[in-house]
Order: structure tokens, then sequence, then C-alpha cells
């Protein structure tokens, strides 16, 4: 993840000073809601919205009721100078399925008010995405990604995904390492998950039979996985997105 690119967690009270900053950020709603401003503008942000702020634009939000936020700031350059420019005249952002379904795992997989470093560093490229698809991000790299996120649970071996770049996989390592900070394993073993948490929370299709789709061995292993990531076995993660719904 680069530098200057930060994920975090963030809940706001009744009212705040106005102030701006010189870099990009992205308010995007994990839980409840608030009142912000932008540049002059305001609306209301719930589930269903969030906020671009370009770099310099002054801005104050108010939160009577309990809410927490996932907060992205990067540089322009991470997204794009077209890209910037674009949400920069319409600051109030729709949220999409696939982003609500990001952001709900995100919320879930959260320590307290913080998110595990490891979880930031993969979800930060796919938030770009979301925000600039023709953002650059190194774009071999980027055309396997999005390959990979179309079949998770196909087999995705270090030597397959080298392959498909036409690098070594020691390149491969190094390529994921300086987009990502992550391992081309840690990074499938990521997605492979967050797609069965969907598949849990929006299906009724067995664990079992998810397990095997999702790129798995067995159930067994499956719930392992689940248990050490979130704390929850598979039929208890679905029944508490359910109660959740």
């Amino acid at each position: 993840m680069p530098s200057s690119t930060a994920l975090s967690l963030r809940s706001y009270g009744p009212d705040a000073s106005r102030h701006a900053h010189d870099h990009v950020q992205v308010v995007l709603p994990l839980a409840g809601g608030m009142h912000l401003e932008v540049g002059g503008r305001g609306a209301a942000l719930d589930l269903a919205h969030g906020a671009f702020i370009a770099p310099g634009t002054a801005h104050a939000q108010a939160a009577p009721q309990p809410n927490c936020f996932l907060i992205l700031d990067c540089g322009v350059d991470d997204i794009g100078a077209a890209a910037c420019e674009r949400l920069a005249g319409q600051p109030w952002l729709g949220v999409s399925p696939s982003l609500r379904h990001l952001l709900d795992y995100l919320h879930l997989r959260r320590q307290g008010s913080a998110l595990p470093a490891a979880l930031a560093r993969h979800c930060v490229p796919l938030l770009l995405r979301q925000l600039a698809p023709d953002a650059p991000i190194a774009a071999r790299l980027h055309r396997l990604l999005e390959r990979v996120e179309a079949a998770p649970g196909a087999a995705w071996p270090v030597e397959r995904m080298a392959a498909e770049l036409h690098v070594s996989a020691s390149r491969l390592h190094a390529l994921f390492k300086r987009e990502l900070d992550t391992t081309p394993q840690a990074w499938l073993a990521e997605l492979r998950l967050r797609h069965v948490m969907d598949a849990l929370a929006a299906t009724d299709v067995p664990v079992a039979t998810l397990a095997l789709d999702g790129g798995w061995a067995d159930q067994t292993t499956l719930t392992r996985a689940m248990r050490r990531a979130t704390g929850y076995t598979p039929a208890a993660f679905r029944r508490a997105r359910r109660a959740m719904q």
C-alpha cells in the first residue's frame, strides 16, 4: 500500500469544526449516518451514500446518532487526476451492491475501532478500483486481479498467476509486495473468504458446496479459515448476517 494511502474507521459526534486537508478523503458508511457539508454543499450520508472530498476542500459534519465510517485517505495519483476532477464535481457517492458487500465485510472484520492491518492493505486496491476503475496500479497486475476476482474458486497457484503475467514466481511476489504489500497466496485467501461470506449472507447454498466452489478442500478447511478470521463458523456467520438484515 502506498505510504500516502491509509484506511481507517471513524465515528463522528454531533458537530465538528470546518476543516480541510491536502489529500483526498473518501467517506464510506459502515453503520448509521450523518450530515456532511463539502465545499458549501450538504447531504445526508447513509448506508447507500458516501462522499468524496478533494484536497483543499473545506468540509464539516454532524452526526447526532451512533455511527461508523470507513475513511480512505490517499493521494490524487492513487485515483488519477481525471477521476479526482470528476468526483470533485459531484462529491456524493452512490454505494453500489458490490461496494456495499465489501463495506459490510469490513464492518464484520473490524477489531473494535480498527481494521486489521493486513485486511486494510488487501482492501485499499479494491476500493480504489471501485472509485476509479482506470486508475493505474500496475496495469498487468490489475488485469490479473480482475481475472482472479471473476473466478476466485478456480485453481490459482502462484505458478499459474506468474504464467498469466509472463513473469517468474519471484517477480510475481515482488509485484504483489510493491503494489499490494501482501503475497499472492494471502491476497487470494482473503478474496476467497470474502466471496464465501457474501454467499453465506445472500444464499441458502449448503456450506459444503460453498467450500468446494470457493477453492477449499472441504467444509472443515473452510470452517477453520472462517473461525480464524472472524471467530464465526460458516453456519453461525450466516445466522448472524440474517439477524442483521
